[in-house]
């Protein structure tokens, strides 16, 4: 079974202390939903193409649909409602797709 993913690039964040409170709810929300943090940036970047530095989340689930049912789960919803205004944020939930020959 494919795996599902969350990955989240903040393009702008202007006060990264005022997440603290997603944070506070948005984690076990995560981890209620089966999800486990594989990546959260905010150290040392090399960025290509387009150059974006800022944080980045990699969250993995044990498939898609579990991804999706966090991301749509109450408890996750009522993080979001914390999410403070003043930041961007790119979220995608993406499948895992193995190509078993890349040759």
């Amino acid at each position: 079974m494919a795996k599902g993913y969350w990955v989240s690039v903040y393009p702008a964040i202007s006060d990264p202390e005022r997440l603290t409170a997603y944070n506070k709810l948005a984690g076990p929300a995560v981890q209620a939903g089966g999800g486990r943090v594989l990546a959260r940036g905010g150290g040392r970047v090399v960025a290509h193409e387009a150059g974006i530095t800022q944080r980045v989340v990699l969250i993995e689930f044990d498939s898609f649909e579990q991804a999706v049912a966090a991301y749509e789960s109450e408890a996750y919803q009522k993080a979001l409602v914390a999410l403070p205004d003043g930041f961007e944020r790119d979220f995608r939930i993406i499948e895992d797709i193995i190509i078993e020959d890349i040759d």
